[in-house]
């Protein structure tokens, strides 16, 4: 999972304190994606971090003073819910080192991932949905082996904001190319990439075959195209009964907080009136 960037849209609360530990209701974000991949099964989660990430590390582990005076003032609820977090996967942690960009974080976890499929998320993009998105993913890929990336329909005039997946005509949820920001008009489809993929071991290679991209960053999207263009299967994975939010700038995470708090029947009633304009 990536988790490295500076978060500089939220400056000045990232400066102390990491974007993705910034609260939705009472979780942080980052646990709220880890839950998501524990969900689809996935037991050893590796965070890609930067500087200024401590806090990551130090919420994913034990707090034996904190468990101990919870435990002395009886607070058995609360000791519950942060010993869970420590439990909920095997974590480990490698610094980004290389060109700025979504694709080095990949690069740095080769040595632990080895020859196995993957996935790959980020940090700051939620799904909310009936059956943990990532689930979704696993169930597919399992079905029919092939790199996955999450997509979601957003309106055409929005479609110059993300990376557009153009699908092979009549070959189902199969990828011809991904399109990095089209022309509303020019669009190959509506269908936006988000921070969730299935890569296959050959993306380590890829990303060091292709050139740097746009603002001399590595990017993601120019490794798949690669194996794409090889011959690679890849499919595309749309979210079911469920919306994404991302999370990466003030007024996408206020609206993730709004659905996120919505969505629990302990807060639901009592907020509603406080979002109903």
């Amino acid at each position: 999972m990536a988790v490295a960037g500076f978060g500089t849209r939220f400056l000045p609360v990232t400066k102390a304190l990491p974007k993705e530990m910034l609260p939705v209701v009472d979780k942080p974000v980052v646990q709220y994606v880890v839950e998501e991949l524990v969900a689809a099964g996935i037991q050893d989660i590796i965070f890609v971090t930067g500087g200024n990430k401590r806090a990551i590390e130090d919420h994913f582990d034990y707090h034996p003073e904190l468990e101990s005076w919870l435990e002395k003032k009886k607070k058995q609820k609360e000791l519950k819910i942060i010993r869970q977090i420590a439990d909920l996967a095997t974590f480990s942690y490698v610094r980004q080192k290389g060109p700025y960009g979504n694709g080095t974080p990949v690069l740095n976890v080769e040595h632990l991932v080895g020859k196995e499929h993957f996935l790959y998320a980020f940090s700051d993009d939620l799904v909310l949905s009936k059956v943990p998105f990532a689930k979704q993913m696993v169930a597919a890929y399992e079905k029919n082996p092939g790199i996955y990336i999450g997509v979601q329909e957003v309106p055409r005039e929005e479609v110059h904001k993300y990376g557009i997946v153009a699908p092979r005509p009549g070959k189902g949820n199969a990828i011809a190319s991904i399109v990095e920001k089209p022309d509303p008009a020019n669009t190959p489809s509506r269908l936006a990439v988000f921070g969730r993929y299935i890569l296959p071991p050959e993306i380590f290679a890829a990303l060091r075959a292709v050139p740097l991209g746009k603002n001399g960053e590595l990017w993601i999207a120019d490794g798949l195209q690669y194996l794409i263009n090889k011959g690679a299967p890849a499919f595309y994975t749309q979210i079911k009964d469920g919306q994404w939010y991302t999370t990466g700038d003030p007024i996408s995470y206020l609206r993730a907080i709004r659905a996120f708090t919505l969505a629990r029947s302990d807060y639901r009633d009592e907020v509603k009136d406080i979002f109903s304009s």
